[in-house]
């Protein structure tokens, strides 16, 4: 195999959003191994520290930059940061991510506003950041991760569900919009990935159930990173809309 092959993703500058663990973690890690120079953003700076670390240690190129996507300004600041220590932005990756399942008789307000202010006003404020750079310049990519959530809805995932479901609508027609300035647009939706993503839920029954179906069905956060991988190795004339993948066990 030889330099331009081993690396399919050399000169590339990618931003990602929730890069401190997980799917984000897992992306940053396999994208900086393909040869993209990356801008870790994550609420903690530990972890993206960690993170970082992991990939100078292995020869790669990372930066970070302590980043809340309810925050519009940290999105702003995000892209800044790209810029100036590799001089533009290839890609966006709306990554962050908050999921509280239960029943809407709940009645949990703030977790449902919660998750509306980082799954879907997140990714709004990071296209408001990186889209008018993208338009300018007349190149970039904006991947986003949503969910299988966005097609198929089960109880105690009404929220969420309509968080991505929202997502997946947005980013279509960001896709349509930005054709003629060569701006890209990628949803990827991944099934149930083996993260502490669930962590958030509350209810003890809940959480204990998620446990048992993450243990015996899911898949791990670098197969996600594979289709992001996967989406950013296309020609510049090449848009892949969108990307599910699951495991194999989930119905």
């Amino acid at each position: 195999m030889n330099q331009l092959s081993a690396q399919p993703l050399a000169g590339q500058v990618v931003a990602i959003t929730g890069a401190g663990r997980g799917m984000g973690a897992a992306t940053a890690r396999l994208l900086a191994r393909r040869g993209a120079e990356v801008v870790l953003a994550a609420r903690s700076a530990d972890e993206l520290s960690a993170v970082a670390a992991s990939i100078r240690m292995a020869g790669g190129r990372a930066v970070t930059r302590v980043t809340d996507v309810t925050r519009p300004r940290d999105l702003t600041a995000l892209v800044q940061v790209a810029i100036e220590e590799y001089g533009r932005l290839d890609t966006l990756v709306n990554n962050a991510g908050v999921a509280v399942n239960a029943p809407l008789a709940s009645g949990e307000l703030a977790d449902w506003n919660m998750m509306i202010d980082v799954n879907l006003r997140g990714v709004l404020h990071g296209i408001a950041a990186a889209v008018p750079y993208f338009v300018g310049r007349r190149s970039g990519h904006i991947v986003t991760v949503a969910s299988t959530a966005a097609y198929k809805w089960v109880p105690t995932q009404g929220v969420y569900a309509a968080t991505k479901a929202a997502v997946r609508a947005l980013c279509e027609v960001m896709r349509q919009e930005l054709t003629e300035h060569n701006v890209r647009s990628t949803l990827i939706a991944p099934g149930f990935t083996f993260t502490d993503f669930i962590s958030s839920t509350r209810d003890p029954d809940e959480l204990e159930a998620l446990m048992a179906r993450r243990a015996a069905l899911a898949m791990p956060p670098d197969a996600v990173a594979e289709a992001i991988a996967f989406a950013l190795a296309q020609p510049e004339s090449v848009d892949v809309g969108e990307i599910i993948v699951r495991p194999t066990l989930q119905p």
